[in-house]
């Protein structure tokens, strides 16, 4: 289960790079943290939320996908392509969609190559 830390890629992803960070709340998620993932080398960065109606704070996953907006912006303007940044509303305990979410993404980062800021 997702949600419990107990996520793994499916094999044939096994080798890719990939890195969790868990936060209590979505609103938690900043737009200098998305841009230090960048800077820090990251290919491309997921922000997963609760889905729409789901949160329990509210409006977290909505102030999430505000700054996620704004950053993938950013991202264009400075040649970043802000494709490689991406937020999905998925519930935690949903494995599943997580992987397929996951799978996707990387499937896609094959034909866009590495960041250009790493």
């Amino acid at each position: 289960m997702f949600g419990d830390g107990e996520f793994l890629l499916p094999p044939e992803k096994q080798d890719a790079a990939v890195e969790f960070i868990k936060l209590p709340c979505s609103s938690m998620v900043k737009d200098v943290f998305l841009l230090r993932a960048f800077e820090s080398g990251a290919d491309a960065v997921l922000v997963l939320v609760c889905p729409e109606g789901a949160c329990r704070y509210v409006e977290g996953n909505l102030r999430a996908k505000k700054r996620v907006g704004w950053v993938k912006n950013l991202l264009d303007e400075i040649g970043l392509d802000g494709g490689r940044l991406a937020l999905f509303n998925v519930a935690a305990d949903d494995a599943a969609a997580v992987e397929q979410i996951i799978v996707q993404t990387l499937s896609q980062l094959a034909d866009l190559g590495p960041s250009p800021a790493a």
